[in-house]
């Protein structure tokens, strides 16, 4: 009689357990699944982004810095 409710408790146990790990993969799974979304979301909206921004430009954006002097002759002469 002991022998068969231990063996019962056991039994209890095991589908408790089993069904907790899977409801973590799940969790993780659909964690996953968001977070690859979201990192394809961000990548697909810059790269949008800077080909309107391309498509967009005007003559002056292409000599927008040619009044600039660069930083490179700073403390070259005498």
């Amino acid at each position: 009689m002991v022998a068969e409710y231990e063996s019962s408790a056991l039994e209890d146990e095991n589908p408790s357990q089993e069904g907790r790990g899977k409801k973590a993969l799940r969790v993780i799974g659909w964690f996953s699944v968001g977070m690859a979304v979201a990192a394809l979301g961000i990548y697909v909206s810059a790269e949008v982004r800077s080909r309107y921004k391309f498509k967009r430009r005007t003559p002056y954006d292409f000599y927008a810095n040619a009044g600039q002097r660069s930083t490179g002759e700073f403390g070259v002469g005498i």
